[in-house]
């Protein structure tokens, strides 16, 4: 049997290569939308990708299970429970698959979504009992995945209370030795308390998942999954990626590269109402295009764009080097945006050599926002982090709005105060006050270092 991990940081997912070497047959399991990175695995390994299935209909990202019979001959697969707008074979409880040596189990497991599916598979070359579980959402490292994504207050007790029931029935009726690899692994706003392992083993996590220790009391166990309070804010753009993903997404076809923009093309896309995206470090971002949007690119990029970018506009990108062009419009496709309409050639600095104008942003370190609470009464303190940050300690003037919300939230900000917006580094509270410089707020600030280095220096906290 051929097993592949593949790990994106940017969206804390996973999904899984299964090969059998004995026939060449291969299933991609919970698939990311740039599907070439298994094609080009299946080529390495001599082996051809026969079939792909989504544990569940995923909230965090759009899957790219519909790219690959376009590419080649691939049956889909789901579970018998799943609605779906393009066709697939469904597979029902206890079903199985077998490919040479591998054989996989396709169980029901529901709690994170109702038609949650995990996959229990047993390498025949080895032996007859199972080996691994592809788990998805049903059992994470240390966690479990949130229940509460799909309605309000009951529905997320429904969801408890199956969950119970699936752990019981299904999970922890597996031997200890059974490896557990999820989809929804470190990075994930899907659970609260993700460990940073990528895969654990049912013996573990029966001794040491602090959530399974609730089990022999439903009810204790379904008040602890209720227990919403720090768990991480939902990022706006999630119901939208269940619903592509439950209808089937749009498919990518061939992707041409977004074109480097002069500073007269750039101009008229923006005043045609183009978003211009700058993702550059909020240290650089000190000084911009007026109206620009800040997501740094790297590892938290996908999320941060997500939150605050609206689905239908158009967007050109500012960027520190055209290397970084890719790697953006990957993030951004995963989560269901279209390919940006250019970047700005030359960067900042053909911007300000042509003479347009820019706008500052402040950077305070941690000792200016202490004189700034100190020296100005009106002074607004914006904590943009998540409950579970904010529970463990902050600034005793702050207001809290998460990241997440803080488009939707924007007018509960005072405008004729001044407005310092802080997070754990920087980089959270430099989108935030970015989304605020937008909209019209003339006195904002960036706090660099955030509440890391207000810790260090020993300042007040409360929590």
């Amino acid at each position: 049997m051929f097993f592949k991990q593949f790990y994106l940081e940017s969206l804390g997912h996973a999904s899984y290569f299964v090969g059998s070497e004995e026939t060449g047959e291969a299933l991609v399991l919970d698939v990311r939308r740039d599907v070439e990175t298994y094609f080009s695995e299946a080529r390495e390994q001599g082996m051809r990708i026969r079939y792909a299935c989504d544990t569940h209909q995923h909230n965090d990202y759009v899957t790219g299970i519909c790219e690959l019979p376009v590419r080649e001959s691939v049956q889909l697969l789901a579970g018998a429970r799943a609605e779906l707008g393009y066709p697939v074979r469904a597979m029902d409880d206890g079903e199985r698959l077998r490919m040479g040596e591998v054989e996989l189990e396709f169980l029901h497991t529901p709690g994170h979504t109702p038609e949650h599916i995990s996959l229990l598979l047993t390498d025949h070359s080895r032996g007859d009992e199972p080996a691994l579980l592809l788990s998805g959402g049903a059992l994470l490292v240390g966690d479990l995945a949130r229940p509460d994504l799909l309605g309000g207050e009951e529905q997320a007790r429904r969801s408890a209370e199956t969950f119970c029931d699936t752990l019981r029935e299904k999970i922890l009726r597996l031997p200890d030795y059974v490896e557990v690899f999820p989809t929804h692994v470190a990075g994930s706003l899907c659970g609260g308390n993700i460990g940073s392992r990528l895969s654990t083993t049912v013996g573990y996590e029966r001794r040491l998942n602090q959530v399974l220790r609730s089990l022999s009391s439903e009810q204790e166990f379904v008040r602890q999954c209720m227990d919403l309070t720090d768990l991480p804010a939902v990022p706006p753009y999630w119901p939208r990626m269940r619903r592509f993903n439950t209808e089937g997404p749009p498919l990518l076809g061939v992707l041409a590269d977004p074109p480097p923009l002069g500073i007269e093309s750039f101009e008229r896309l923006r005043d045609e109402g183009a978003i211009v995206l700058d993702c550059r470090s909020p240290e650089a971002f000190s000084a911009h295009i007026p109206a620009a949007l800040n997501v740094g690119a790297g590892n938290a990029f996908a999320t941060w764009a997500g939150s605050i970018l609206p689905p239908d506009q158009d967007v050109v990108l500012v960027l520190d080097r055209a290397d970084d062009l890719w790697d953006v419009c990957w993030q951004l496709l995963r989560i269901g945006y279209d390919l940006p309409k250019g970047w700005l050639a030359g960067g900042m600095f053909g911007w300000r050599t042509a003479g347009k104008p820019i706008d500052v942003l402040p950077q305070w370190t941690v000792h200016q926002l202490l004189r700034g609470i100190e020296q100005d009464r009106d002074l607004f303190v914006l904590d943009v982090r998540q409950p579970a940050e904010w529970h463990a300690g902050h600034i005793p003037e702050a207001v809290h709005i998460t990241g997440a919300e803080i488009v939707r939230r924007a007018d509960e900000i005072p405008r004729d105060k001044s407005v310092a917006v802080i997070c754990g580094s920087g980089y959270r509270s430099s989108v935030a006050a970015s989304v605020l410089q937008a909209r019209g707020h003339r006195r904002v600030m960036n706090v660099l270092g955030g509440m890391t280095g207000w810790e260090a220096e020993g300042l007040p906290t409360t929590s």
